[in-house]
């Protein structure tokens, strides 16, 4: 992950801060462990005319760009909140935020080293097999079927056409006649 320049120091307050006036920068205190996000520049980013041409990078910047795993934005305050009544201290509070976020990105990563290939390959295989199966069998047979059942879509269209739409427009300009009128006694 070195790419040779030097990282930031990220100063991490854990000190008791039940008094709002002692907070240096005017920050919430649960919120001053969690260090800036790093914006990474295009210019540092060595790349070979393969990867710079290729179709899945723009995936590393936007990863759900359909917005599927929304559900997922799951942080400290959605799991674990005190109410006003019983409170821990606030070192327990900002200790206990800070392992949730590490455990929670940290599991996840290796969860994701473990399984993310494995699965990505059976993905592909399910998803190209589904492909292949709906692209040359699924389709040729459904438009086999259409064109044998060409003769009946006719006869339907008839039989709506000359029987059941005068039917319910005569029926819905007899009706349409009738008013009703509701009183309260």
């Amino acid at each position: 992950m070195m790419r040779g320049e030097d990282s930031e120091e990220v100063e991490i307050d854990l000190e008791d801060s039940s008094d709002p006036e002692e907070s240096d920068n005017g920050e919430d205190p649960h919120t001053l462990w969690k260090a800036p996000p790093v914006v990474e520049e295009e210019e540092n980013i060595h790349t070979s005319t393969l990867v710079e041409i290729s179709d899945t990078k723009p995936l590393l910047n936007v990863r759900d760009p359909r917005g599927i795993n929304d559900c997922l934005k799951v942080t400290f305050e959605d799991v674990i909140a005190e109410p006003v009544s019983v409170r821990s201290g606030d070192r327990v509070w900002i200790w206990s935020n800070a392992l949730f976020e590490v455990c929670r990105v940290w599991i996840y990563r290796i969860v994701t080293v473990l399984l993310a290939i494995p699965f990505s390959v059976l993905s592909g295989l399910l998803f190209g097999f589904l492909s292949c199966f709906h692209i040359w069998m699924v389709s040729p047979c459904i438009q086999c079927v259409l064109i044998g059942t060409r003769w009946l879509q006719s006869l339907w269209t008839i039989v709506l056409d000359v029987i059941v739409h005068p039917f319910f427009k005569s029926t819905g300009r007899c009706c349409g006649g009738f008013s009703v009128h509701l009183a309260k006694e």
